[in-house]
């Protein structure tokens, strides 16, 4: 092991006074945020600057380190339960056995709260892609959620059919050939070497630079692994006045095609494929064309062969089950109740669901256990909390964060501002987690700038020499569901992690599963969460917030793919002439 391993194998407790504090602080810091050390725990009152329990800090760092169950948490979720598409069965066991878990470790009232319509359910059974002419070997690869599948095991040639067909004439030399084939049509991408490491750990420097007021030096920063880019696809297309445009999907389902093979987008390579939806939620949604992403490297090999004249012939067995009994989904909430202030909410919450081809294990098992770790590490402790702290697992987040905004919606406001219920009123903040594995850094202040002293002092008490922790980026980042509160006035916060391996291997991908997660790093998400949640519920006051936002939309849909066809012409179908 390295020096840098070994040195993350026992991360430091930081000691109240210790100089593993002083030595990360700058001057500047110390002058805006003083640290009122309280010894024998409680809370004095905030006029002077933040009061932090150093004493109640130790105490959840001692059992975040010593008696962790966060990876526990994260094989359960992950390989028992993983991966947890919305909408599964696997994912409402997922759910009993959180539900179950929360009843274990004493937390109130855990339970589902319902949403929907979210649509049906789906999951893949069983994937069989063989290639076994001219040369055989097995082909690596995943259907998209909600895709249909084959009807049972088949053996038929593949047919290359290429993109850039987009007029009835280009189409009619394959009019009559293609019932019953496995089509490929899009050109094999083009992959780069890795020339620079796929995993990145943020520098001191690098998280200065993000308009950070309260600059915060020492800590471990490791050397930055460039992203990889990738090359486009190939832009078909005819010159206008040229033909009649046709859609080629609609072609393909007119001629009755067995499969499409497609190849793995973004970071996919090297037997790492990223996908996600590709089929129709709707319970009525008429059978369509089975669908196959493909490691980039196993497509073009089909590709290459097809385009030299040679005939290439699959096995190919798809087994996708839809599941229509349930066509709503859930969220799961459970709490801590307070005590002189119970009524005022913190909340803390992680998205539950995940993508299929891994076990969504960075995306965003990862997320919902350090959560969880959190609540049983304060509850664990019994440490006292002024007012009730919640936990709140999302489902229907890669669809939109429809589950914590269903929530948002059901208990403080919808998006329009037209409906605010009393608990707006009493509500603290949100925490959440979801940037995958990697150590939290620090945190966004989505705009809140009252907010940045007060988490400045805080982080003082968590950021050591192994891990620097403080660091504040006073901007919005987007994507997950503290937005959800962020859209109706009230504070919602995501940290700042460092990015591993998140977007370059594990986001959306089917490396996305246990062995990617860093315990260490883990182990430290809970320990932060669950002091930033300790601190918050025993502020004297509720945190501060924004001015009242702007009413938006109820929600606005993603795009969708755009047709192909001839440059000023709309395509009609699969028109013969």
């Amino acid at each position: 092991m390295s020096a840098y391993g070994s040195r993350l194998a026992a991360p430091a407790v930081v000691r109240r006074g210790s100089s593993a504090i002083l030595s990360a602080l700058t001057a500047a810091v110390l002058m805006a945020a003083p640290l009122v050390a309280q010894g024998r725990g409680g809370f004095g009152g905030q006029a002077g600057g933040e009061s932090v329990d150093l004493a109640a800090i130790e105490r959840i760092k001692e059992e975040g380190f010593q008696r962790s169950q966060v990876m526990e948490i994260m094989s359960w979720l992950t390989d028992v339960h993983g991966p947890r598409l919305t909408g599964s069965p696997i994912t409402k066991r997922a759910g009993d056995w959180t539900i179950e878990q929360f009843r274990t470790w004493g937390l109130a009232n855990p339970h589902y709260e319902w949403w929907g319509p979210f649509g049906r359910g789906w999951v893949n059974d069983r994937t069989i892609a063989q290639v076994t002419a001219p040369v055989p070997f097995p082909v690596i690869a995943y259907p998209p959620a909600w895709a249909d599948g084959t009807n049972g095991l088949i053996r038929t040639d593949v047919v290359l059919v290429p993109d850039s067909v987009d007029t009835a004439a280009e189409f009619a030399p394959f009019r009559g050939k293609l019932n019953g084939k496995i089509v490929v049509s899009q050109q094999p991408r083009e992959l780069n070497p890795l020339f620079t490491a796929p995993a990145q750990r943020y520098t001191t420097e690098e998280l200065n630079a993000r308009a950070n007021p309260y600059p915060v030096s020492g800590g471990r920063g490791g050397g930055r692994g460039g992203g990889r880019g990738g090359r486009g696809g190939r832009g078909g297309g005819q010159a206008a006045g040229t033909g009649t445009p046709i859609d080629l999907d609609q072609c393909f389902v007119d001629e009755r095609v067995a499969a499409i093979l497609r190849s793995g987008g973004g970071n996919s390579h090297g037997g790492n494929v990223f996908v996600s939806g590709g089929g129709s939620r709707d319970a009525n949604a008429p059978r369509a064309i089975p669908l196959l992403t493909l490691t980039p490297e196993h497509y073009g090999r089909i590709y290459r062969i097809l385009d030299k004249g040679v005939p290439v012939e699959m096995d190919l067995e798809i087994k996708n089950t839809f599941y229509t009994d349930e066509l709503n989904s859930f969220n799961i909430v459970a709490e801590i109740p307070g005590t002189d202030r119970a009524d005022e909410v913190v909340m803390v919450g992680a998205h539950f669901d995940s993508w299929h081809a891994g076990t969504g294990a960075t995306d965003n098992a990862s997320g919902s256990a350090v959560m969880m770790e959190a609540l049983r590490i304060l509850k664990a402790l019994n440490l006292p909390l002024r007012r009730t702290v919640r936990i709140g697992l999302w489902t229907g987040e890669e669809q939109g964060l429809i589950g914590s905004r269903e929530y948002v919606t059901a208990h403080f406001a919808d998006r329009a501002m037209t409906d605010v219920k009393p608990e707006h009123a009493k509500f603290s903040a949100y925490y959440n987690v979801d940037n995958g594995t990697g150590a939290i850094r620090g945190i966004y202040l989505q705009g809140n700038s009252a907010v940045g002293p007060i988490f400045a002092q805080w982080m003082q008490a968590l950021n050591s020499d192994s891990i620097s922790v403080g660091h504040v980026a006073p901007g919005n980042t987007g994507g997950t569901d503290h937005q959800s509160f962020d859209a109706v006035g009230l504070p919602g916060f995501q940290f700042i992690q460092d990015p591993v391996e998140y977007n370059s291997r594990t986001h959306h991908s089917s490396q996305d599963v246990y062995e990617r997660i860093q315990e260490v790093d883990m182990k430290h998400n809970a320990v932060v969460v669950a002091a930033f949640v300790y601190l918050t519920a025993n502020r004297d006051e509720l945190l501060p917030r924004e001015p009242q936002p702007q009413p938006q939309p109820a929600g606005a849909g993603r795009g969708g793919r755009g047709g192909g066809g001839a440059a000023g012409q709309q395509p009609i179908g699969c028109p013969a002439r």
